[in-house]
């Protein structure tokens, strides 16, 4: 059985390795320059310390963090010899720079702990090498093709509707704030759209706990419309309204 690396062991990162460890896999992480939560949240992983440490350990590494430092983060594997599989909200063509054997991932759903939730979408000639890792799992690992970059093209499609929307809800809840005419906007939801006022109020409290994790995901997203010809201002104004911190 493979040795794997998770870098870094957030919320979703951490219920990944768990379902490894789950099938019998050693799993390590590094704790240099991690916060004290993380390190709570992978205290049944094996601490090899340092990311280059856990690169020359690793069989497989698999990258779970905030879009924005995906590339940060596989520089710090270094030259790295196994299959880097790159779990992020990133683009296409982010997906395609990364070097060596990469793995594409998508992931769609909550962190896995029950079955039918979350799929872990892959792409890249390696891609069902990392889907038998996590066979019999909570986690669906659909792999989509050979070619590195499809897998985060469905992730970037996706998202681009689900937290585009919420992001757009927000926005105009801001205006109507701003025009004093909320509770009216509000009251004309009730009736005719009874489904928006909560669908805003998910997004809002979604933003304001983890909605800086979303800038870097929406310009992930503006740049893939834009690499296909297509506007990307929907998501850069999106960027800018989680920047803001939504509803505050």
């Amino acid at each position: 059985m493979p040795t794997v690396g998770v870098l870094h062991p957030g919320e979703m990162g951490s219920a990944l390795a768990s379902l490894l460890r789950e099938r019998g896999l050693t799993v390590l992480w590094a704790s240099e320059d991690r916060s004290a939560a993380t390190a709570e949240r992978a205290a049944a992983l094996e601490d090899a310390g340092t990311a280059g440490e856990l690169a020359g350990r690793s069989d497989v590494i698999l990258s779970v963090c905030p879009p924005h430092a995906a590339l940060e983060v596989a520089e710090s594997a270094g030259a790295f010899g196994g299959l880097y599989v790159d779990a992020n909200a990133i683009s296409p063509a982010t997906a395609r720079s990364l070097p060596g054997r990469v793995v594409d991932g998508g992931i769609v759903g909550p962190p896995p702990r029950t079955p039918g939730t979350t799929r872990l979408y892959l792409s890249g000639p390696d891609a069902g090498s990392v889907a038998e890792l996590f066979a019999g799992t909570a986690l669906e690992t659909p792999v989509v093709s050979d070619r590195v970059g499809d897998a985060s093209a469905v992730k970037m499609a996706y998202a681009a509707w689900t937290k585009g929307t919420a992001a757009l809800l927000l926005a105009i809840r801001k205006l109507a704030r701003a025009e004093g005419v909320e509770h009216t906007l509000l009251a004309e939801w009730a009736r005719s759209q009874p489904r928006l006022e909560d669908a805003s109020g998910r997004a809002a409290r979604a933003a304001e706990a983890k909605g800086w994790r979303w800038v870097g995901e929406m310009e992930e997203i503006a740049s893939t419309f834009a690499a296909a010809g297509l506007p990307a201002g929907f998501h850069e104004a999106a960027a800018e309204i989680f920047r803001r911190g939504g509803l505050r």
